[in-house]
């Protein structure tokens, strides 16, 4: 991914930066798993393209991820929906979400990261 993607890796790099904004590393972490999940996609001629999408196109092509096609939808509509919102747009920013979000990410990655060919 980092070879193929290197700007999508400098996302992820954003993202673990601490001295960045909170709301801007949630944001980061979101975008960074979109293009992850959407390069697993892409090697089964699969493509997200808009986020909104993403788990009803993952649920249409469940070769994908196969028994974790939900583990990667809930997670990233948990980003998406619960956190993100409160934190990017709103003005709930704490370091619990913080941790939700890299708790969310650390599982997408390591479905994600076996399955990265």
């Amino acid at each position: 991914l980092v070879a193929k993607h290197p700007v999508k890796a400098d996302i992820k790099k954003d993202a673990e930066n601490e001295e960045l904004f909170i709301p801007t590393r949630i944001e980061a972490y979101f975008n960074a798993m979109l293009h992850l999940i959407e390069a697993i996609a892409s090697q089964h001629n699969v493509h997200i393209d808009v986020h909104k999408n993403l788990r009803r196109i993952l649920e249409s092509n469940s070769d994908v991820f196969g028994e974790d096609t939900e583990t990667i939808s809930s997670n990233f509509i948990k980003l998406e929906k619960d956190i993100r919102p409160g934190q990017v747009y709103g003005s709930r920013i704490n370091g619990g979400k913080l941790k939700e979000a890299q708790e969310a990410v650390s599982l997408i990655e390591n479905i994600c990261l076996k399955d990265l060919k």
